[in-house]
C-alpha cells in the first residue's frame, strides 16, 4: 500500500505499508473448554480474525511516528510503567542489538490496546487466544497429544526466546505463527481470570498466584503449560512492560481493517 502527499507542486508517493505482521488469519469459531472452566463447561467462540505474527518493533516504531504520546519519554506512568521499551534506547531507535523483526516487548497493555485501535483492530480476548493457542501444525486442538505441552514447557525454561525474528516458530493449523515459542501475548481481559479461585472468571482473591494448589480450578490437571499462561496473565497489570511480554491484533470476521497502511 501506498500514502500519497501533496508537496508543492508535486505529488510524492512513499510507502506506508506494514510488514507481514498485518497479515491477518481468519479462524473459524466453535466451543472448547478452558483450562478454567465453569464447571469446565465450553465456551463458544465466533469466527474472528487474527494476526499471522506478533507486532514486531519496525511496525510499533511507526505507530510511534505517528502517536507520539506513547513514545517512552512521553507516555503517562499511569498507562506504561518504567520499563516501557526499555530495549530502545530512545524514542525513535532500538538499541543496537535488538532486530527490526523480533515481537515488539517491554509494551503496556494500554499501549497494545492503542496500537490495535490505531490499525482498526483489537487485542484478541484470552478465548479467542487460547483457542488458537490450542492448535499444532495440522490440528485444532493438540493439547492431548504426547509431546505438545512438553514441546511448549520447554520454551518457557529457554532464555531471550524474544530475541529472533517473528515467524521462526512453527505455522499452526490456523496458519497462524509463534503462539508458542516466542514471547507471552496480552490480550484485552488478561486479569479476567484469576486462577486461585474456583471458576475462570473469579475476580476475588489475591492469593499466591504460582502456588501449586491453584490448580485444583484446572479443567485438566495435566496441562501445566496452560496453567503457566494463565498463573502469569493473573500476577500481571496493565501498566506492567515485560520484556518477554508482547501482543498482536485481532478483528471480527465482518470487520474490514482501517489502518494506516490504506492510501490516504
Amino acid at each position: 500500500m501506498y500514502r500519497f502527499i501533496l508537496s508543492g507542486m508535486c505529488l510524492l508517493m512513499i510507502s506506508a505499508g506494514f510488514s507481514q505482521e498485518s497479515e491477518m488469519a481468519a479462524i473459524e469459531g466453535g466451543a472448547y473448554i478452558p483450562l478454567y472452566g465453569n464447571d469446565s463447561l465450553p465456551v463458544s467462540v465466533e469466527n474472528f480474525k487474527i494476526d499471522k505474527y506478533p507486532v514486531t518493533n519496525r511496525d510499533y516504531q511507526k505507530f510511534l511516528l505517528e502517536n507520539p504520546k506513547w513514545k517512552k519519554s512521553e507516555v503517562r506512568a499511569l498507562f506504561a510503567d518504567g520499563r516501557y521499551l526499555a530495549h530502545w534506547q530512545d524514542d525513535s531507535h532500538l538499541k543496537p542489538d535488538e532486530l527490526e523483526d523480533a515481537p515488539v516487548t517491554n509494551v503496556s497493555w494500554f499501549a497494545a490496546r492503542a496500537y490495535c485501535k490505531w490499525r482498526g483492530k483489537r487485542l484478541p480476548s484470552l478465548d479467542e487466544w487460547e483457542y488458537v493457542a490450542m492448535a499444532d501444525k495440522v490440528s485444532a486442538d493438540a493439547r492431548k497429544k504426547d509431546g505438545y505441552n512438553e514441546f511448549i514447557l520447554s520454551w518457557y525454561e529457554r532464555p531471550k526466546s524474544f530475541h529472533q525474528k517473528v515467524g521462526s516458530t512453527y505455522k499452526n493449523y490456523w496458519g497462524v505463527y509463534d503462539m508458542h515459542g516466542m514471547v507471552w501475548e496480552w490480550t484485552s481481559d488478561f486479569n479476567s481470570v484469576i486462577i486461585s479461585g474456583e471458576t475462570r472468571r473469579d475476580e476475588n482473591q489475591d492469593n499466591n498466584l504460582f502456588c501449586g494448589s491453584a490448580a485444583i480450578g484446572s479443567s485438566d490437571l495435566m496441562n501445566y503449560a496452560a496453567f503457566m499462561r494463565y498463573a502469569f496473565r493473573s500476577s500481571v497489570k496493565g501498566n506492567y512492560s515485560i520484556r518477554n511480554l508482547g501482543f498482536r491484533c485481532a478483528q471480527d470476521s465482518n470487520e474490514k481493517e482501517n489502518s494506516a497502511n490504506e492510501a490516504l
